[in-house]
């Protein structure tokens, strides 16, 4: 008769022909009863329509993990068979989990961009608007790399005025997102006017680390403009819908960051010539204005007045000879002693007119300036108006003008004449 053996034995047995057995399996089902354990393991269940098995995947495992987990997901699974003797359970050791139908990269790419978009992190409302004229950019992005000397070239040739500021940073491997994440932070802090967070082109796993949430934290968070610029213009990052701008490329970056100092030139001469023009155009304006107020002065002045006067003179002469006619027409028995009348009456007004025209015009030349300058006279000016010597007081500056000469003087006293 055979020989029993303990449940520990057996489950010992079991444990090691399981083991040894199914060290390395690829299975393919569905997750359900996902639970994420505070110990950073992952533990859930595989079923198809007809049977269910139990899995973990360990915490050291699960740092790989790009994806997260969900109900009803179907997945390939590789991994190793343990038995937990005690309890005769045995289950999957789960070593790695691929999405069946994509790839993994690309559904944890498709799952983080829900969350963040869920979060706000792409709203065109909270996005910072770029300065139009940069004075200070950092930049987040590997020393070694063609990216930064892509970018220096261009800023060289656009803007060489810009000051430049590269921090050193990991963009590819598992310690590149937080890297990146730090250095973003540190660049917000040096009073940029913008950041370009960015690296050249590579595969999906080289560029990947501008996919992580770390690094999204950081450009969301940050009050510097930041400008993301990886890898190719078909390449799409998170970094991407979460920074302020995308560029395409990192050179694409500084020419839409910084602007052409030969167009800046042209810009500046163009509106030099429209100012020009524009003051051309007001002086004239003003010129025309002070000639029609000369005219209008002339029109008015003393000249006008003689003139007039002149033709007063004029037309009573006419008035007086028609009337003379007509008084000889009438009366022409008297004409000679009515004509004797009427020539003195004539001569006396014609005089008293001709004294009039003769007052005037010695008034106005006594008041010309610039006959009055000829005679030896000139005029009193204090501060920029012509006075008499009855509104000066001692100490008063003035200047005496004739027209070829002006005088300054100060009055250093003041008598009054009997």
């Amino acid at each position: 008769m055979q020989e029993p053996i303990s449940v520990t034995e057996l489950n010992n047995q079991i444990k090691t022909l399981l083991e040894t057995t199914f060290f390395n399996v690829y299975v393919e089902g569905e997750l359900s009863r996902i639970t994420y354990h505070a110990s950073g393991h992952i533990y859930f269940t595989l079923k198809d329509e007809n049977s269910s098995i139990s899995c973990v995947m360990f915490r050291g495992n699960k740092r790989k993990l790009k994806f997260r987990l969900q109900e009803g997901m179907k997945v390939f699974i590789k991994g190793s068979i343990t038995v937990y003797s005690p309890r005769g359970n045995y289950q999957i050791n789960c070593l790695d989990i691929e999405p069946s139908g994509e790839g993994a990269l690309a559904l944890a790419f498709k799952q983080l961009k829900e969350k963040l978009q869920a979060k706000g992190y792409f709203d065109q409302a909270r996005k910072k608007a770029l300065p139009k004229f940069v004075d200070k950019i950092v930049i987040v992005t590997s020393k070694t790399g063609a990216a930064i000397q892509d970018m220096l070239r261009v800023a060289k040739k656009r803007w060489p005025l810009v000051e430049i500021v590269l921090i050193d940073t990991l963009v590819q491997g598992e310690a590149a997102a937080l890297d990146i994440a730090r250095n973003i932070k540190i660049a917000d802090s040096l009073g940029a006017d913008v950041i370009i967070v960015g690296r050249g082109g590579g595969s999906v796993e080289d560029l990947w680390a501008f996919n992580e949430e770390v690094v999204a934290d950081a450009i969301f968070e940050a009050k510097t403009p930041i400008v993301s610029a990886v890898g190719h213009e078909i390449d799409f990052l998170i970094s991407d819908f979460t920074a302020d701008l995308r560029a395409p490329t990192p050179s694409a970056a500084m020419e839409m960051i910084l602007p052409d100092i030969n167009e800046v030139r042209i810009y500046f001469d163009t509106l030099f010539e429209n100012y020009e023009s524009v003051m051309r155009k007001i002086l004239d304006k003003k010129a025309q204005t002070l000639l029609h107020l000369y005219n209008l002065y002339e029109q008015n002045n003393i000249i006008s007045k003689i003139e007039l006067f002149e033709k007063e003179i004029e037309s009573l002469r006419e008035r007086f000879s028609s009337y003379l006619e007509f008084v000889l027409d009438r009366k022409s028995k008297d004409v000679s002693e009515l004509t004797n009348s009427i020539n003195s009456a004539m001569e006396a007004v014609f005089s008293l007119k001709e004294n009039d025209l003769l007052s005037l015009k010695r008034s106005y030349e006594n008041n010309d300036p610039s006959k009055r300058g000829k005679k030896g006279f000139a005029q009193i000016v204090k501060e920029g108006s012509i006075v008499s010597l009855s509104d000066l007081k001692e100490r008063d500056l003035i200047e005496l003008q004739d027209p070829f000469t002006v005088v300054k003087a100060e009055v250093l006293g003041k008598k009054k004449l009997n």
